[in-house]
């Protein structure tokens, strides 16, 4: 048996061929695989689990459920994009929502799983933001308003974000290599799997006497990819 890893894959109704492609994957895929993990930013933006009558969410959540159904099980993590994701979008996939990091054992090899942006500790301003973006408070003030209101609210600040990232440079917004070995080191020196950064790599670490293998998983704005892992080791595979 083996596992799939996704993540980044940015969802939204402007961008029909991608979703196409993701619900290609699910059918075609993704069911001979024991499970599926999502690692962050399933959609471009998540204004609430009362949003599932828009038409794409419904039908990310509807292809996830029957995967799910089929006897693969299925993972969503929180990402950036997505932080307000919840129980209920989870229980209509009939997935199972995961903390981040969370640490798996994987066929047999400790697996630590994580969206990734937590490990971009050189990007201050970014970090005083998701601090921000995850604060209950914050989030039921949010969430109080019309559906209209935070989508509108949401598209600002993802141009906010966008124009932000055009003044930092490329190794800012990648991990910061020391917050990489104190999250290897914390959880005993595992395997790492993570998204967010867009840059699609295998990467080898060693702490503290350790090598640490750290996969990051490919974004989906011009083509699919995910991570293929079982007893025998991990590979990326473009779709």
């Amino acid at each position: 048996m083996h596992t799939l890893f996704i993540s980044d894959l940015h969802l939204a109704a402007e961008r029909p061929q991608i979703t196409e492609q993701f619900l290609r994957f699910i059918r075609e895929t993704a069911p001979a695989a024991s499970a599926l993990y999502i690692l962050g930013d399933l959609f471009e933006y998540w204004v609430g689990d009362d949003d599932l009558k828009d038409p794409l969410n419904g039908s990310v959540s509807g292809a996830l459920a029957a995967l799910a159904d089929s006897g693969s099980k299925v993972y969503l993590m929180r990402g950036n994009r997505d932080v307000l994701l919840g129980s209920d979008f989870a229980s209509r996939c009939h997935a199972t929502l995961l903390e981040d990091p969370l640490l798996v054992n994987l066929h047999g090899i400790p697996t630590l799983l994580s969206h990734g942006d937590a490990l971009c500790t050189d990007d201050v301003d970014y970090q005083r933001f998701r601090l921000y973006a995850r604060d209950p408070a914050n989030q039921r003030k949010f969430l109080a308003q019309s559906l209209e209101a935070r989508r509108e609210q949401m598209r600002g600040m993802r141009a906010q974000s966008e124009a932000s990232k055009q003044q930092k440079t490329e190794a800012i917004m990648d991990v910061a290599p020391a917050a990489v070995e104190i999250l290897l080191r914390q959880n005993g020196y595992p395997r790492l799997i993570h998204g967010h950064t867009h840059r699609p790599a295998r990467h080898l670490h060693t702490v503290d006497g350790h090598a640490c293998e750290r996969w990051v998983l490919n974004d989906w704005y011009e083509t699919g990819g995910y991570l293929r892992c079982d007893a025998a080791g991990c590979a990326a595979v473009l779709t």
